[in-house]
């Protein structure tokens, strides 16, 4: 079974979870298509969506989901999307598609955060993949800066710029294992929108694909 089909696992297990009437979040990345892909056959079951990033407004759109605003909204009651490494106690490394700011706060104002991923994503300990930082250009050098006396290696990525207008520096290096203390530290660095550690608002499900079917992790 290829990573693709995988990924298809865990976006159908997550359909599981829709409710008739329902505002849902929806996440950005590959995982996150799949599941819009689907979401198309039930989108009779849902009152409207609040896109993470303009690319999964528009990948909804296309489907003739309706998008709104989440201002419109009273909050989400589910939000769905995945992630770039998760813990065994769902805290998790996201934004490899550079919507990460848009995720954390979809994320705050869902009710229940379900995460699809492959197994391969699951690890001990996060910080094997980049950490994403999205900030505010003209802190780029001081950020990257106090993020190399954190013991990181930052590197800009390189002709991105966020839906919000940011840049996004991608850390490797950081001990993370404590992953709620470094989401504190790394967002009180002047300049620093916000850092892809999802750790003070983890997922509550993570819904892991693999050869031997869905892995089944909660909070």
């Amino acid at each position: 079974m290829n990573q693709d089909e995988l990924k298809q696992m865990a976006a159908a297990a997550a359909i599981e979870y829709l409710d008739y009437d329902m505002v849902l979040g929806v996440g950005t990345g590959s995982t996150a298509n799949c599941f819009i892909d689907l979401l198309a056959e039930k989108k009779h079951m849902l009152e409207a969506t609040v896109a993470s990033s303009e690319a999964t407004a528009e990948r909804l759109r296309s489907h003739n989901i309706p998008v709104v605003e989440l201002n419109q909204t009273n909050g989400l009651s589910l939000y769905v999307d995945g992630a770039d490494e998760s813990d065994e106690h769902l805290n998790l490394i996201k934004g490899g598609g550079g919507a990460l700011t848009r995720e954390k706060i979809i994320a705050g104002a869902s009710e229940k955060f379900v995460c699809i991923a492959d197994q391969s994503k699951l690890v001990k300990v996060l910080g094997a993949f980049p950490l994403p930082v999205e900030v505010i250009p003209m802190a780029q050098s001081h950020v990257g800066r106090v993020l190399a006396k954190m013991g990181g290696k930052p590197k800009l990525r390189d002709g991105f710029v966020t839906d919000n207008g940011n840049i996004i520096i991608d850390v490797v290096g950081l001990d993370l294992t404590d992953p709620k203390g470094f989401e504190h530290r790394i967002n009180n660095i002047a300049g620093v929108v916000t850092v892809g550690l999802f750790s003070e608002r983890p997922a509550d499900v993570l819904l892991l694909a693999s050869e031997d079917g869905i892995q089944k992790l909660t909070r």
